[in-house]
């Protein structure tokens, strides 16, 4: 299956606050809040969520097309991308502006408040699906993920006309849409991913009920952090998965991205969303065990967490696919 994940193109920047924001907040001040965290540690480091969940796709064997928007500091994590099986051929660089950034701050109990500056992303709104179609030769799927609200509404528009399947993640971005946008978004995905907040975000803009947005779509998938993931398909019927335990420190950047990349390498492979969300799972847990969105795995190492969490026969049935993980090399840090 050839998967195109359209999206943000970003530099993450990532620091660590010993304490918990829920302590600076002022029950009745909150109207006028002016706050200040005094971040322990930095981490910079190249992300977006279309290309995390491109790179997640690429080390389990599958070869995306990339589709954003980008600037001219691209070069290096192009060629990275492009190492780990990434088609960036359709990355748009911009003349004058920079790569996007965003700059995220995470507390003790794992909660995040993150600033995300466009910069070259928003140009992604000048994308043309046919052109990216026509250059790579077709693609099976189209994953509309966080982007320049336009190119979103834009790149879904044109996969309706022009036939495409493609799923729905609008994430950060349901915070800065109105109805009719996030509505528009929904026009017949087969998958939408959200997270449980996000979920209630998502009826919430669009004034539809939880019955009424399945009515619309194919399957729901919710990310529920450590009590792992539901699938609601549109008939109602639900499945829960349990998340993959993580050993030692977690740092939840990008997790989300790598839960979207293994599930839909997983779909391509098997074409069940119980074994779909159980990788999925799986490599959600390797990013987290990872400081930023860039993690190491190899084949054996997620079979062995497959057959830990899930048993044997989970394992047996997501082997074959797991035999095309490529490699992953060390992605050099960005000086602040």
């Amino acid at each position: 299956m050839r998967i195109a994940v359209t999206g943000s193109i970003a530099t993450d920047h990532l620091l660590t606050f010993p304490g918990k924001f829920r302590d600076q907040l002022i029950e009745g001040e909150l109207d006028k809040v002016s706050l200040s965290f005094l971040a322990d540690e930095l981490e910079v480091r190249r992300g977006g969520v279309a290309a995390n969940i491109a790179f997640g796709l690429g080390v389990l064997g599958l070869s995306p097309v990339l589709v954003g928007a980008v600037g001219r500091d691209f070069a290096e994590y192009g060629h990275w991308l492009n190492a780990h099986g990434v088609d960036t051929g359709s990355v748009r660089v911009s003349e004058t502006l920079h790569t996007a950034r965003f700059i995220c701050t995470t507390d003790d109990d794992l909660n995040q408040i993150g600033t995300f500056y466009a910069g070259a992303m928003s140009e992604a709104r000048h994308i043309a699906l046919r052109q990216v179609l026509s250059r790579a030769g077709g693609v099976d799927l189209l994953l509309v993920s966080p982007n320049d609200p336009e190119a979103m509404l834009r790149h879904t528009r044109e996969a309706v006309a022009l036939g495409v399947p493609f799923c729905a993640d609008p994430s950060q971005q349901l915070a800065r849409m109105g109805r009719d946008d996030v509505r528009s978004l929904l026009r017949g995905p087969r998958y939408l991913f959200t997270n449980e907040y996000e979920a209630h975000l998502v009826q919430e803009k669009t004034g539809w009920t939880e019955d009424q947005v399945l009515e619309r779509v194919g399957t729901w998938v919710i990310t529920r952090g450590a009590r792992g993931a539901r699938i609601v398909s549109e008939d109602g019927a639900t499945l829960d998965v349990a998340a993959v335990p993580a050993t030692g420190p977690v740092e939840p950047t990008g997790a989300g991205d790598a839960f979207r990349a293994g599930f839909l390498a997983a779909m391509a492979g098997t074409g069940d969303r119980e074994h779909a969300a159980r990788l999925g799972a799986t490599l959600a847990t390797s990013a987290l065990e990872s400081v930023g969105p860039h993690y190491r795995v190899t084949g054996e190492r997620l079979l062995a967490r497959l057959r830990d969490t899930y048993g044997a026969d989970a394992a047996a049935a997501l082997a074959p696919g797991l035999e095309a993980v490529r490699p992953t090399a060390p992605l050099s840090a960005v000086s602040p």
